[in-house]
C-alpha cells in the first residue's frame, strides 16, 4: 500500500482535546515531527480534520 509523510506544522496548545487527541492517533504531538503512514481513508478524514496543523510532505 502506498505511503504518505505527516509533519506537524501547528501547535496543539490551546486547541479542542478532540483535535489533540486526533494527533495523538497519527502518531504526532510535538511541533515539526514527521512520521510515515499508510494511505488510507481513516489517515485522509484524520488528515482533512486538522488542515491548520498538519501538512503532507514529499
Amino acid at each position: 500500500m502506498a505511503k504518505i509523510k505527516l509533519k506537524q506544522i501547528g501547535s496543539p496548545i490551546r486547541r479542542p482535546e478532540s483535535q489533540k487527541k486526533i494527533l495523538i492517533g497519527l502518531g504526532l504531538g510535538k511541533m515539526h515531527r514527521i512520521v510515515e503512514l499508510e494511505d488510507t481513508a481513516e489517515v485522509r478524514g484524520a488528515i482533512a480534520k486538522l488542515p491548520h496543523m498538519v501538512a503532507v510532505v514529499d
